[in-house]
């Protein structure tokens, strides 16, 4: 299977930096990880809705240019379903066996996902109601998917 991470902004911290390596690294064993990362819009100060709205469609055009017509994607929404790790590892083992060869899990940019993003998505998924930095939230999704893999394949993994 094929996990494509599509993501608005650039990471800079070192630290987050190390952490993608790693679990790239882990992930490796299991999948084709593909990490692509589009241009985030300057969001200024007390932007208007209007603004924020055009923000999002700009973001989004940019993520839509990496989604193809056979992947199924997973967005990532604060809005969206809340599963346990269990639960995630059974949604993606499902998509395999239905034949999805292709993932593609997006995670907005600050003030979140376009609207044509939001009608593209196959799944909202949710890690909290809490709202994280994006680029942290990269590190949180690629360790749940690789515990995701270690469930799947009946492989230890600390809890």
């Amino acid at each position: 299977m094929k996990i494509v991470l599509i993501t608005v902004g650039r990471i800079k911290e070192k630290y987050l930096k190390d952490a993608v390596a790693e679990y790239s690294k882990r992930l490796s064993r299991y999948c084709k990880l593909e990490i692509i990362e589009v241009p985030d819009e300057k969001t200024p100060d007390q932007a208007s809705q209007a603004v924020e709205e055009s923000i999002r469609d700009k973001e989004g055009e940019r993520i839509l240019k990496y989604i193809r017509d056979d992947m199924y994607v997973i967005t990532l929404e604060i809005g969206g379903k809340m599963l346990s790790s269990e639960e995630l590892a059974e949604k993606m083992e499902t998509l395999g066996i239905q034949g999805k060869s292709s993932i593609a899990f997006v995670i907005g940019g600050s003030i979140g996902l376009g609207k044509e993003v939001l009608k593209r998505s196959d799944y909202a998924l949710s890690f909290s109601k809490m709202t994280f930095p994006h680029q942290l939230m990269r590190v949180i999704l690629l360790e749940q998917v690789y515990r995701s893999y270690r469930i799947m394949n009946g492989e230890p993994y600390h809890k």
